[in-house]
């Protein structure tokens, strides 16, 4: 996982081989002297090469302008936040085209996704046909893995382009120079060809032995399965129903056995903490997880090609909105990246959940901040009859706050809890009218009090916040009306004030408040294979199997025998306490930031503290009887009688209850056909989505354009219109207004 480490010498290597790079810094920094392809054919050079290939997933999590909002954008989970320079990844408007429209710098286009695949794909081209050529001086098991990693990478790298762009161009030898002459595919020939070289990677693996990047990061038999049930599943899928029906049933039967190999090989973490919350820094324990499939691998060296954005700050609300009275002149979380507020999650994504029964959810959002720093209030004094000044109880009026003392709360509560409909919410610093106080003493205790296991201590009763949100009020949704830039206040749709997602929290960065990170992203890990076997069995008409996956996840996402509910954890504190930048007053900041609580009883206001497992509760449920928040849903988006649609949209509220917010939900939605039903309906962001054109993304035109014929002629019109998807043929510059 150490990645500078062991990126070196396969850049070299690949560079040896005629690669090139888009980045500068990849000859400055490690090209340093003349290997030639005959090191490739030794051991040293192929598994240097193999190596590197792990450096190709960089790409995703690297910038904001490149994998989230593909793999994210225009689904029922996320809207976006104030700061919209990736808007159109939502809305589908007119943006979306082969010529993309930017907003700025940080506009992520399809053209930075097309592009950035292929150089993975080059390297393992590379690697195969090094290996074709023989006379290499290695031993077969050497051979075997490099095959094994350079079949997974390219089939992975199609995987993405199909999954995105519905085809793509198909490339298998390496090449030289510009390659402007390549046949035209199809959907069909295009998953056929990820198929075929996963199931490569499958055979060449060799079980769970790889150990060439360290433990949570080397692929492995299982990550190949993993993806190659994905792959039959996606093939035997809606969005194929145009050429699959003659393999459906085949697929669907090969997926089964991949995923069967995959859940035999690994198992899950038996707290979702240990899957993301107790990250404590570069290469702990969560990192090494067996329950980890793919991840982009990252560590503390923030300089050149291994430098990477932090992923968690694109989940923040904006802190700014609340900064003054918070975190001082600080315009990002004290602990965890800069604010900036890309992905907020929808009225759906926070209401899927059991808010009593679901730990997950809990576990999954960050929900109370603390003061960082100490705030004098803007409280009035006045005389009393002996001539001693005393404190006003002028309305709106706010006393000091103390660093370590809540001041940020969410409540997620339910659509029919109205105990706080007589208060106004809202960041007081925009918002003066807000008015929240816990008046029962639901809040957790300040300071770092709270353990997994022991009992929950509360703060007092009547305690003010001056930074408050919540779900619902009066039975009506308005967690989208806080924070609205323009305004500074609640009223208006605004974007910037909601729980984050802390899932992919960093507090180890390359500064105080940083924007890049050392914590891996990752990618896929074994829960998503249990939701794809369950998927997989209701095809075949297994219910009661697939009942037995999903139970597997809600059992384990519910709340453990003597757990503390008022518990939380992230991947801020202990990671940023061993932080070089952490020091001095920041100590005292970070201690009072980062609390360690959320708001389950607050947001629950008439549940007793309790310690008892809801394993039993979460595991209730039959496909004709759904957990409420689940047939509410299902009312919602008008699937009803169906038993097969109504078990898949349920499958795909359980994907959003384990794995929101992990890079997976606009190709399970595309695939399924379901933008349409589900993400306009739940998500009010998607305004422009056309279903004639939406569920693949347009071809670059700039790709399109640079193709010629066998004898360099360029291509014709209907022969360009024959590469690009349907509804974006006829796109040009004139279209971005």
């Amino acid at each position: 996982m150490k990645f500078n480490k062991y990126i070196a010498a396969g850049l070299i290597a690949a560079t040896a081989a005629g690669f090139t790079s888009c980045s500068s810094d990849f000859l400055e920094e490690h090209y340093t002297t003349g290997y030639d392809t005959d090191y490739l054919k030794t051991p040293e050079g192929l598994k240097s090469l193999t190596l590197a290939l792990y450096g190709q997933l960089r790409w995703i999590g690297g910038y904001e302008s490149q994998g989230y909002n593909a793999f994210m954008g225009g689904t029922d989970e996320f809207g976006f936040g104030t700061d919209q320079p990736n808007e159109m990844w939502s809305t589908y408007d007119y943006r979306m085209a082969p010529i993309w429209g930017t907003v700025n710098g940080n506009t992520g286009t399809n053209r930075t996704v097309w592009d950035q695949v292929y150089f993975g794909i080059a390297s393992a081209n590379q690697i195969i046909a090094t290996v074709e050529n023989g006379d290499l001086k290695m031993d077969e098991a050497t051979i075997n893995l490099c095959l094994a990693h350079a079949y997974f990478m390219r089939g992975y790298s199609y995987y993405l382009l199909t999954s995105q762009f519905g085809h793509c161009a198909l490339m298998t030898k390496p090449t030289t120079g510009v390659v402007r002459n390549l046949d035209n595919t199809t959907p069909k020939q295009c998953w056929e060809q990820v198929i075929s070289d996963l199931e490569q990677a499958y055979t060449h693996f060799d079980g769970e032995t790889n150990s060439m990047a360290g433990p949570g990061v080397s692929w492995t038999k299982a990550t190949a399965a993993h993806f190659l049930a994905k792959a039959y599943l996606f093939a035997a899928s809606e969005r194929n129903d145009d050429w699959n029906s003659d393999v459906k049933d085949k697929y669907l039967k090969a997926g089964l056995e991949a995923a069967n190999y995959a859940i035999s090989a690994r198992h899950l973490e038996d707290n979702v903490i240990d899957v993301y919350g107790n990250w404590t820094g570069v290469n702990c324990a969560i990192e090494q997880s067996n329950e980890l499939l793919l991840v982009v691998a990252q560590d503390g060296n923030f300089s050149g090609r291994t430098a990477s954005r932090n992923p968690g700050a694109f989940f923040n609300p904006q802190f700014s909105n609340f900064a003054n009275t918070t975190l001082g002149s600080e315009r990002g979380c004290i602990t965890g990246g800069k604010d900036f507020q890309r992905f907020r999650p929808t009225e759906y994504t926070l209401s899927v959940f059991d808010n009593v029964n679901d730990s997950r959810l809990w576990k999954s959002f960050a929900t109370v901040y603390g003061t960082a720093v100490e705030w004098k209030g803007d409280y009035e004094f006045k005389k009393d009859e002996d001539g001693n000044e005393i404190k006003t109880d002028t309305i709106w009026k706010r006393y000091p706050i103390h660093i370590g003392t809540p001041s940020v709360v969410f409540i997620i509560n339910k659509k029919d809890e109205h105990k706080y409909d007589k208060f106004e919410f809202g960041a007081y610093r925009y918002q003066t009218n807000s008015n929240f106080v816990d008046e029962d003493g639901r809040l957790p205790a300040g300071g770092r009090v709270q353990e997994l296991n022991g009992e929950s201590t509360f703060g007092p009763a009547n305690q003010s916040v001056l930074n408050s949100w919540i779900l619902y009020k009066n039975g009506e949704y308005v967690g989208r009306q806080f924070g609205n830039l323009a305004t500074g206040a609640m009223g208006t749709p605004g974007n910037n004030m909601f729980p984050g997602i802390s899932k992919h929290t960093c507090g180890y960065l390359n500064a105080f408040a940083g924007d890049e990170g050392s914590r891996d992203l990752v990618l896929a890990r074994l829960a998503e294979t249990y939701l794809v076997r369950a998927e997989i069995k209701v095809r075949l008409n297994d219910y009661n199997g697939a009942k037995e996956d999903i139970d597997v996840l809600r059992k384990r996402g519910a709340w453990k025998q003597g757990e503390n509910r008022s518990y939380y954890v992230d991947g801020c504190y202990t990671a940023a306490s061993k932080s070089a930048f952490v020091t001095g007053a920041k100590v005292a900041a970070n201690e009072g930031w980062n609390l360690g609580v959320n708001s389950y009883y607050l947001s629950n206001p008439d549940l007793a503290v309790t310690y008892e497992s809801t394993g039993n509760v979460m595991t209730n449920w039959t496909w004709d009887n759904l957990p409420a928040e689940d047939e509410a849903i299902l009312e919602r988006i008008g699937v009803s009688g169906d038993r097969q649609a109504r078990a898949i949209n349920f499958i795909l509220n359980e994907h959003t209850r384990e794995l929101c917010g992990e890079m997976v939900r606009w190709e399970n939605l595309s695939r399924l056909k379901l933008i349409e039903t589900r993400a306009k309906k739940l998500n009010s962001d998607i305004t422009y989505f056309d279903p004639n054109k939406h569920y693949v993304r347009p071809i670059p035109q700039s790709f399109i354009d640079m193709l010629q014929h066998e004898d360099g002629t360029n291509l014709t019109d209907a022969e360009k219109a024959a590469w690009q998807n349907p509804g974006y043929v006829g796109a040009s510059d004139t279209d971005i207004k």
